[in-house]
């Protein structure tokens, strides 16, 4: 093989918009820069136990990993909301679904729901439906799911790629020093 041939640069991002009623997932895969879908969907917990939801938050996540086998895992945060109880639940299910991916030591990213949006439409207000059709535009799908949960998980991957690939700090992620040390050709 000629050293000229480039080798095309793979990397598989699960992204989990989490929930005790309802899981929504995407799979990205960026091949030399393009995006395109392996998979989304949304889980539907019918289970009443609310033990038993984290049990299956946590299998349904781990059988997610096995049958694509990301490289990194986003996952939306919890949202500050006026019900304290609501948003207590929210947070375990997006702890056992993050214990999925530490036990495979996939390396995990979080992102606000504002930050997500913001990320894929340019507004951190941006409606759900606003969200999939640009999503549908991003990963050239077919057509826009049912279930915008299932959009929802995959903007958090998306959202994750952008962040990741950014030349320019974001919060927690990097700082002005080390862009510009890494960037001196950026300094005038």
């Amino acid at each position: 093989m000629s050293t000229d041939t480039k080798v095309a640069k793979e990397k598989i991002i699960l992204g989990i918009d989490p929930g005790t009623n309802i899981m929504g997932f995407g799979v990205l895969c960026v091949t030399n820069n393009k995006l395109s879908t392996l998979g989304l969907g949304a889980v539907h917990i019918k289970e009443k136990d609310y033990g038993l939801k984290l049990k299956i938050i946590f299998e349904r996540t781990s059988s997610l990993i096995k049958q694509f086998k990301p490289d990194e895992f986003a996952i939306e945060a919890p949202f500050y909301g006026k019900n304290v109880q609501s948003m207590l639940k929210l947070g375990r299910a997006q702890g056992v679904a993050m214990a999925a991916a530490l036990m495979q030591e996939i390396p995990i990213a979080e992102y606000s729901p504002r930050k997500i949006k913001q990320s894929i439409t340019g507004s951190g207000a941006a409606s759900k439906e606003q969200v999939a059709g640009i999503i549908k535009s991003l990963v050239n799908l077919k057509e826009i799911p049912k279930d915008l949960d299932a959009t929802d998980g995959l903007a958090v991957a998306i959202c994750h790629y952008f962040q990741s690939t950014s030349k320019f700090p974001s919060a927690g992620k990097k700082d002005w020093k080390s862009f510009l040390k890494n960037n001196p050709d950026r300094i005038k």
